[in-house]
């Protein structure tokens, strides 16, 4: 009975708009406003989910106020901060279309762009991802973007250039098989073209408010990078974590090793004495540290073994079958 509501409710509307509040927005009137015109020249029916990650009491009333103006206007209301990935989750889940455009609260692009984004009926792909093009930002901005950007394409083997662009478009089916949480929002492309589907990134003319110096708090790099790193694990090591550990573990047992054969060769053919020799204590735990990385990879592969059958890492482009 849920799964015949649902079918219903997907034929309600054609397209999904789905924006997070959060810690930076601009004025809400306005960016709706700028957004939903945009869209309404595409043609076809649409709605916009607003999700509240968090207690935004001023934008609350904002939205009602749209609402009883006759706006298509969903709210989704977090009881606290969850997060970005967590928000993005719950606005899908609340949507009713098949194609789902995610949009920022603030003017990343030139609203004119959307347009012509919301009118594709994503036949040729699965995700459409906006790059700000032609980059007008201030130097560090673009210096930032490209040392994040650089390791991001070999890692996951996908040609993208601004994953900070928050502008895209969709298929549902992608979040029915592609998990959020965390901070993977940003990732959703690369984690999508993992599992099968096919992303194509196309250029969109950066909105002039967006085209300003924006220097981060160090602790925000530190999270891109562990992110980053987070993510070169799950696309390069997650179906063969023995690849990864075994590596280090590899690295650490044979480096040991030959520490502790170098010092016994001297110790029998040399007469040296191994007291008071601390390298003798660094060589033994790279041995028991090689050990234990190889026991932490191969549990790793147990477990994916035993619990393969009930989860997958593609998808089915298409089944022909005969008459």
């Amino acid at each position: 009975m849920a799964q015949n509501k649902h079918k219903e409710k997907t034929r309600s509307c054609e397209l999904s708009v789905v924006i997070v509040i959060g810690n930076r927005m601009d004025d809400v009137t306005m960016v709706y406003t700028a957004y939903r015109d945009a869209i309404a020249g595409a043609g076809g029916t649409f709605e916009f989910v607003y999700v509240l990650d968090g207690q935004y009491e001023k934008v609350e009333e904002e939205l009602k106020n749209l609402q009883a103006e006759g706006e298509p206007i969903v709210i989704v209301q977090l009881p606290r901060h969850f997060g970005e990935a967590t928000a993005l989750s719950a606005g899908i889940e609340n949507s009713a279309a098949e194609r789902i455009m995610t949009l920022p609260p603030y003017l990343q692009i030139e609203p004119t762009e959307l347009s012509s984004l919301a009118g594709n009926q994503l036949t040729d792909c699965d995700m459409l991802i906006c790059r700000r093009w032609p980059r007008k930002d201030p130097s560090i901005n673009r210096i930032a973007s490209k040392l994040f950007h650089l390791p991001t394409r070999w890692i996951s083997g996908l040609s993208v250039h601004d994953l900070g662009c928050s502008v895209r478009l969709f298929n549902r089916h992608i979040v029915d098989e592609v998990r959020l949480y965390g901070d993977q929002h940003r990732f959703l492309p690369l984690l999508a073209y993992r599992q099968g589907f096919r992303v194509v990134e196309v250029s969109a003319k950066q909105a002039q408010a967006d085209m300003k110096s924006r220097v981060y708090a160090p602790r925000v790099y530190v999270q891109r990078t562990l992110d980053l790193l987070s993510m070169f694990f799950l696309i390069r090591f997650t179906r063969k974590p023995l690849r990864f550990f075994g590596l280090i573990g590899s690295a650490s047992f044979g480096i040991g090793s030959l520490m502790l054969l170098v010092l016994g060769f001297q110790r029998i053919f040399f007469d040296m004495p191994l007291a008071n020799r601390p390298i003798v204590l660094l060589a033994s735990l790279l041995v028991v540290l090689g050990f234990q990385f190889f026991a932490m990879g191969l549990i790793g592969e147990i477990i994916i073994f035993t619990q393969s059958r009930s989860s997958r890492e593609y998808t089915v482009d298409k089944v022909v079958r005969f008459d």
